[in-house]
């Protein structure tokens, strides 16, 4: 089993910055075959988007709401992903979920952090 944990959230003004920790521990075997690891948000009554996603060679994907604001990137050797979100705007108001997607010879399904709530007061 992998256990994902986020730190980070909190409450800041518009235009302020936030940076997201997540943590990846538990099974080497597992860790070891993590792909890509990436950031969700989710806001009541709408599904959970894709914010930015970095693979394990660094290769990253942000969501077009958030390019020129936020970067994504990952420390390998600590099995941690950051997400520094920078000019929040109120509409980046969520609960952000860290995911770890594995590799197709692990078998495992995507992992889920229990999220950490980001507001952002205007």
């Amino acid at each position: 089993q992998v256990l994902l944990v986020e730190s980070g959230g909190g409450l800041v003004q518009a235009g302020g910055s936030l940076r997201l920790s997540c943590v990846a521990s538990g099974s080497i075997f597992s860790i070891l075959r993590i792909n890509a690891m990436g950031w969700y948000r989710q806001v009541p009554g709408k599904q959970r988007e894709l914010v930015a996603r970095i693979t394990r060679s660094g290769s990253t994907d942000l969501a077009d709401s958030v390019k020129g604001r936020f970067t994504i990137s990952r420390d390998n050797a600590k099995n941690t992903v950051y997400l520094q979100m920078n000019s929040l705007k109120p509409e980046d108001t969520g609960v952000y979920y860290c995911n770890a997607d594995y590799r197709a010879d692990a078998k495992k399904p995507p992992s889920w952090g229990q999220g950490t709530q980001v507001t952002v007061s205007s």
